[in-house]
């Protein structure tokens, strides 16, 4: 047993995370905590000690998929009543009982569990364990310490651990013992508003009586807002029922009187008291805080303090100043977390500055949005590229109390729509361009060979600079800026002329120079190398090694397959989900990725398919441009207006397919960089720097660079930013986040939908009805014809299942973004951007997507 008193804030390995805090709490001034003590998680592991047949049952737990509720249901339950039946050992209780005696053995107590993985900054445990509340008596606190052990197996504790990659033998229990107060009120006191995330809102919810009522959701809270010493929002709820502490034990319920009901539980004057002592426990614990509350004689007592595991981080910055921070993810159809090495060499790739959080990247945008020209020239960008992103920075400007307005220091930001790009429409251009990148490519291929060691990282710097040269030459970025303005234009006018939505859908199908569409197709040609050859197709439903390729030439028509996929590698195979990641596995080092897309091919299509599409999508293309035309004529001024459309629409034809080209130059630099770095990491292995190649990812670039100069590496370091990554994979990237870390999110100004249309953007048009497919991970896909798919995001990678769908829903994606673009040229149509769209649509069910209005429609 030990005291609150005497426990250290580091030991949750011996008191839990719950013990931990409660023992931290007690030795910050003025935070009043009652008086407990808890029992260790030695005694816990002498009991699980006492049941070896738990071994075989825990095995079978962690090998359970966490869907898979029956079975977990049963064998938690079994190894609950294990536990429970085993008598806790004498000297245990023995020290249990004196324990209690030096408090008072007749006072009531809780009774609560306190696992080493609970109230963790990571990973919060809520409610997973239990809580018994007055519990009377040394016998009774016996009998129910062996219940809160028993409880670390419920089946939702179970469930939770397995879901958030928690072995079951490292989590162990302890159990606290805390003497209960009977309060006037409770609740719960969050140091950074639950809903928006701001950092300087506190939320005080309260009621009458015990805080079990809210926290079971028994009753409606009272809401109080604090900012800044001062209730900012409140709203009082009608509050039918307490919790009380029941004279025989345990706790029951009371109606409150009616003229009670409507009374708040807590004064202002209290409210903001209670948020001043939450920020003294926030300060002191180091991140905003989850706090129970209790109000006895006017005066606060604290019963629990936890980490809020659910805020998305800040990204760093100790000016003082307000900032606006834009997620690049969703400009990159990115928005997974990135490893240190791949954050740090796209920091060092792109333009502008960029501030990480969470595993992500952002633009601050505050100082732009405070120039009234430039502030223009942001939202117009950022609201066509995604409108929930203008919208969200237009909220805070509204505001008019977060962003200064400074004086103007001249114009700034990309032309308007519809301003003429300095380039002439000249399809040599963007040929000139490929054929230059290439080179560069093939030099850096050939020059990095004969380098390693600190050369070798300085030689990639090095590169760097050449990349960028590439990647921001003027000729680059007007040659796609010209093909995203022709396609506006061409929306906007032929709107105004004729009437028509999104017109340049049609216009941009079968683009020349679109290496992502190409990439799509080029894989139907794959397929169709494989399909005469029945054994290579058998052996291709059936093989899990990723080095199945040299198998394959042993069999019938194998050495072809092989060929053709090596061939398909060879061009393509620098490519993968995530892809601006260098960390990311590539789909020439995990081939088996593309296995299920050619089997998909080979089944759903005709031999030919690759070429009859693009061929197909450019005479779409050609008769919709002499329809326009034609119509053009007929109207008033229309010879006119026909020229005009015609230059754009060769504008469009030129420029929209190279859009996808920079891209492809960065990934391509990017796989070379890693096989090297890679090869100098296996160096670190063998001379024992390293326990695994794959340990660099977790460093960053100049890290990394360090690491190979001094032949020394910071395991703890490393550890440390693996469970990091871990728990950035369960946080949600907001679009727009504030230095107060406020998500702001927008919203689409759109009326006159149906009843019940989930709304996105439009980006490709036409309107389709099928079965949607929920894939959120492109390995997984099974597709038929007719099917819609939906997922969170698609970049460059997702591109060969395009040919195989009918529509695209995304929860990520703006006009230009790699989707959008892509399902135009397959003349898909296709919402972006539709927010949950994962969770609101389920796989299997019948939707139809308006591709031209930018809604989706589930279907009876």
């Amino acid at each position: 047993m030990v005291g609150f008193p005497e426990i250290g804030g580091t030991q949750v390995s011996v008191v839990g995370g719950k013990g931990a805090h409660l023992a931290e709490l007690s030795h910050i001034e003025g935070i009043r905590v009652p008086p407990g003590f808890c029992v260790t998680t030695s005694a816990f592991r002498r009991i699980m000690a006492e049941a070896p047949s738990i071994d075989d049952r825990l095995d079978r737990l962690s090998r359970h998929d966490p869907g898979d509720r029956e079975a977990i249901r049963g064998l938690s339950a079994e190894i609950r009543r294990t536990l429970e039946g085993i008598a806790i050992p004498d000297d245990v209780a023995a020290a249990i009982t004196r324990a209690l005696a030096r408090l008072d053995e007749q006072a009531a107590y809780a009774v609560r569990s306190s696992a080493t993985a609970e109230d963790l900054p990571t990973a919060s445990f809520a409610g997973q364990q239990d809580t018994y509340l007055n519990v009377v008596g040394p016998a009774a606190i016996l009998q129910h310490v062996s219940r809160c052990w028993a409880s670390l197996f419920t089946e939702r504790a179970v469930t939770y651990r397995l879901r958030n990659g928690f072995d079951h033998r490292k989590v162990h229990m302890a159990v606290v013992v805390q003497q209960m107060v009977f309060p006037h009120a409770a609740g719960v006191l969050f140091t950074a508003d639950p809903v928006t995330s701001n950092r300087k809102v506190a939320s005080v919810e309260a009621g009458f009586g015990l805080g079990e009522a809210l926290v079971s959701g028994l009753v409606k809270a009272d809401l109080h807002k604090v900012r800044d010493g001062e209730v900012v929002a409140k709203a009082v709820a009608t509050k039918r029922l307490a919790i009380h502490a029941s004279p025989a034990g345990g706790t029951q319920e009371q109606a409150i009187e009616p003229e009670r009901q409507e009374q708040p539980a807590l004064t202002d004057a209290q409210v903001i008291r209670l948020a001043q002592l939450g920020r003294r426990i926030e300060a002191r614990l180091g991140r905003p805080q989850d706090i129970e509350w209790c109000l006895v004689d006017d005066g606060f007592q604290i019963v629990q303090s936890r980490p809020i595991t659910t805020l998305f981080p800040i990204p760093a910055a100790d000016d003082g100043e307000n900032h606006v921070y834009v997620s690049v993810g969703h400009q990159q159809m990115m928005t997974d977390p990135m490893k240190p090495l791949g954050l740090s060499l796209f920091q060092l790739t792109a333009l502008p500055r960029m501030h990480e959080a969470g595993g992500r990247l952002f633009v601050d945008v505050a100082e732009r949005l405070a120039s009234p020209t430039s502030r223009a020239a942001v939202l117009e960008a950022l609201g066509k590229s995604d409108p929930l992103i203008g919208d969200a920075l237009q909220t805070i400007l509204d505001r008019g109390d977060f962003i200064p307005s400074l004086p103007d220091e001249g114009p700034g930001g990309p032309p308007a729509a519809g301003a003429p790009a300095p380039i002439e429409t000249d399809p040599a251009i963007a040929a000139e361009l490929i054929e230059a990148n290439e080179a560069s490519v093939a030099a850096l291929q050939r020059d990095i060979r004969t380098t390693s060691g600190s050369a070798l990282l300085d030689f990639i710097l090095a590169d760097i600079q050449e990349l960028k040269r590439i990647l921001f030459d003027p000729r680059s970025m007007q040659a796609v800026m010209a093909g995203m303005e022709a396609t506006w234009w061409l929306n906007e006018r032929l709107e105004a002329w004729l009437g028509e939505k999104n017109t340049a859908d049609t216009l941009t199908q079968s683009a020349p120079n679109n290496i992502t569409s190409e990439m799509g197709l080029a894989l139907l040609d794959v397929a169709d190398v494989i399909r005469p050859h029945p054994d290579v197709v058998a052996f291709l439903h059936d093989f899990k090694d990723e080095d199945f390729l040299d198998e394959l030439a042993e069999l019938p028509g194998g050495r072809e397959a092989r060929d053709a996929i090596r061939a398909y590698l060879d061009k393509y195979g620098m490519r993968c989900v995530g892809e601006i990641d260098i960390t990311r596995p590539r789909w020439s080092e995990r081939p088996t990725t593309l296995v299920p897309l050619i089997l998909s091919n080979i089944k759903n299509f005709e031999p030919g398919a690759g070429e009859r599409r693009f061929e197909q999508g450019r005479q779409e293309a050609w008769n919709k441009e002499r329809e326009l035309l034609e119509r053009l004529r007929a109207l008033p001024g229309g010879e006119g207006k026909a020229e005009e459309a015609k230059r754009m629409i060769d504008r469009v034809r030129t420029f929209v397919g190279y859009r996808e080209y920079p891209k492809y130059g960065i990934v391509s630099r990017y796989f070379v960089y890693k096989q090297a770095l890679l090869e100098e990491a296996e160096r670190l292995v063998q001379a024992g720097v390293l326990r695994e190649r794959e340990a660099i990812f977790s460093l960053t670039f100049q890290e990394l660079h360090d690491v190979v100069r001094t032949n020394h590496v910071d395991e703890r370091l490393i550890a440390q930013r693996k469970d990091a990554f871990r728990s950035y994979q369960a946080l949600t990237p907001p679009r727009v986040l504030t230095s107060e870390g406020e998500v702001i999110a927008g919203a689409y100004k759109r009326d006159n939908l149906p009843s019940g249309a989930l709304i996105g953007l439009p980006v490709s048009a036409g309107t389709i009805e099928g079965r949607a497919r929920v894939i959120l991970d492109m390995a997984e896909a099974e597709l038929e014809p007719g099917d819609i798919l939906v997922t969170a995001y698609t970049d460059p990678s997702w591109s060969p299942l395009f040919v195989a769908i009918t529509g695209l829903v995304t929860e990520v994606g703006g006009l230009m973004t790699h989707g959008a673009v892509i399902a135009r040229e397959y003349g898909l149509p296709a919402v972006v951007g539709l927010e949950h769209a994962t969770r609101l649509i389920r796989d299997g069910q019948r939707i139809r997507v308006h591709g031209t209005d930018g809604y989706v429609e589930i279907l009876p």
